[in-house]
């Protein structure tokens, strides 16, 4: 039965070798052998990873290599996000990206910081022509780094096609040693209608586990009747590493009979948040265990492939089948799960529970709640299922369910603040209530007049929050009256206790000074090889501003010769 079935899977996908990628094209980035701390299509909060987060030994400083001929076609600097990020470009039509850097080469850098001086802002994004910084394969283009929402030292690598999708980098021929099969933690078994039953209940079923010598799992025999789907937690390792990845490719088989596919190969950015309608989102918000949905529900996911019924299985009575998951990695090492099924119509013993309140969701509609002070505007498909919302307004407490839905698009929350006085409207702004504790997070806020407005794709807490404290600037490596001829560099910590920053400005004798801003330290450093500041006396000034509008500012003296 084994060899049978392993004839079927290997008949039924498209194998590395058949590939039409281009296999020599692109080449590793560094210089170091190619170890990953993240692989493609990983799962992440809100997306699916996009390309391979490579490790750099714990340490920053790496050359990072252009992995073929092209040019620079686009350089984006910011706080968050890749950081500072190098586009570049090939005649082949592709896209390579490169994330988390710590600088650039010396031409690169030289024509980023003349743009960034021009600009007067550490933040930029440029779009360099053809002909304006064009590189070869293996040309040094940057240093790996640490910069914008990046846990460790690492670079992050993605090839893009033509219309920026993002490609699993493997399928060009990036080799990473890895013999070992995924690891399944778990699996689900979901009764999909309030007809169908898992094991006599209507509720989600964690089935038992057992692994067997050969890799492979079995799970306890199920009991099921109608409409019922199955969820799987699985990752992977590489060989080199430790950490726990993604897998490539999760197959489902009926009687020998493949039914669903998900296919870790390529995805577009405007769908990657579909990951929450992907995954058991409730589940993820309790336990922080990503459970991966092996049936479809209006999930638009192009890496979904439905093969048969969405994955859906129409459990009758008096019936046997044999429901297998076959979950691989690149190097198409496998794990299968065997689920034994009988069908069985009885009582259902567990009922899924059910709540009502007013306010009921229609996903495909427009929905405008309104309670006092405060409204929700609720845009068609913000959802991508129908229910029943929790909607509260206390004391300019918004209660809008909790964080257990899963959303597809924005909405906005307005609030109307005509009742407090004119002198505490410019420090308000909405939050969010995080945390055990409801600490108040600051959620982007315009104003409107009397009515402040957010913006947001989260469900949960929010409430109105005032912000009448200063940002704080203290210096880090220097002191006010000192000599400072033989430091490289100039640093400074800012914080703000409520809102956040919002933005800064530095200037010697009056002169803007580029000072680049770390979020995680909290630090803002200038260069003195920018040549900026000169001989003798310098007056240093800093104004660092809050996302209500505090201010802040900071002079020191310092002497260079």
């Amino acid at each position: 039965m084994r060899s049978i079935l392993f004839i079927l899977l290997v008949s039924s996908t498209v194998t590395n070798s058949q590939n039409t990628f281009p296999q020599d094209y692109f080449a590793n980035p560094l210089e170091v052998p190619l170890v990953l701390a993240g692989n493609f299509g990983e799962l992440r909060s809100n997306h699916f990873h996009s390309g391979l987060d490579m490790k750099t030994q714990q340490r920053e400083g790496l050359k990072v290599l252009s992995s073929a001929d092209g040019f620079v076609s686009r350089i984006k600097i910011a706080h968050f996000g890749y950081g500072k990020a190098l586009y570049i470009t090939h005649p082949n039509g592709y896209t390579t990206v490169y994330g988390h850097l710590q600088k650039f080469s010396p031409e690169i850098e030289a024509y980023i910081k003349k743009q960034q001086y021009e600009k007067e802002s550490f933040e930029v994004e440029l779009v360099p022509t053809a002909e304006t910084l064009p590189v070869k394969k293996g040309s040094l283009v940057a240093y790996s780094g640490n910069t914008g929402g990046s846990g460790g030292p690492h670079l992050h690598f993605e090839i893009r096609d033509k219309e920026e999708r993002p490609m699993n980098p493997m399928l060009f021929g990036l080799d990473v040693k890895d013999t070992s099969k995924p690891v399944v933690q778990a699996v689900y078994a979901y009764a999909l209608d309030e007809n169908a039953s898992v094991n006599n209940s209507n509720t989600k079923q964690k089935l038992r586990l057992t692994p067997l010598k050969t890799g492979d799992y079995t799970t306890e025999n199920v009991e099921a009747y109608g409409n019922i789907g199955f969820g799987i937690e699985t990752t992977d390792r590489q060989d080199l590493a430790a950490n726990s990845n993604g897998v490539y490719n999760i197959q489902t088989f009926v009687n020998g009979s493949q039914n669903y596919e998900v296919d870790f190969g390529m995805f577009s950015f405007d769908e990657s948040s579909c990951i929450n309608q992907f995954i058991d989102y409730e589940h993820y918000m309790g336990s922080r265990q990503r459970i991966q949905k092996l049936f479809r529900k209006n999930n638009p996911l192009s890496i979904l492939k439905p093969i048969f019924n969405d994955g859906i299985l129409s459990v009758k009575d008096s019936t046997s089948s044999v429901y297998k998951i076959r979950v691989s990695d690149y190097k198409n090492n496998e794990s299968v799960v065997t689920i034994n099924i009988k069908g069985k119509k009885s009582s259902i013993s567990t009922p899924k529970p059910e709540k009502t309140t007013p306010y009921y969701i229609v996903a495909d509609q427009s929905t405008n709640l309104k309670s006092g002070n405060v409204s929700v505007d609720f845009y068609p498909d913000t959802f991508y299922e129908n229910f029943y919302m929790d909607f509260d307004v206390k004391n300019d407490t918004l209660t809008l369910h909790k964080d257990v839905v899963p959303t597809r698009k924005n909405f906005t929350i307005n609030y109307d603040i005509s009742n407090y006085k004119d002198a505490d409207k410019d420090k308000l702004f909405i939050a969010r209530l995080v945390g055990y504790k409801k600490y108040p997070s600051y959620s982007f806020t315009k104003r409107n007049g009397n009515v402040l407005t957010t913006s947001t794709k989260t469900l949960g807490t929010y409430a109105l929050a005032s912000d009448t404290e200063k940002p704080t600037i203290s210096a880090l490596n220097f002191k006010d009256g000192q000599w400072l001829s033989d430091f490289r560099f100039l640093k400074v910590k800012i914080d703000d206790a409520l809102s956040g920053i919002s933005n800064y400005r530095a200037t010697v004798n009056d002169q803007w000074i580029l000072m680049e801003y770390e979020y995680k330290n909290k630090t803002l450093t200038y260069d003195f090889n920018d040549n900026v500041v000169g001989n003798g006396t310098n007056n240093f000034k800093i104004i660092v501003t809050d996302n209500v509008g505090n201010s802040a500012t900071f002079e020191a003296v310092f002497y260079r010769k």
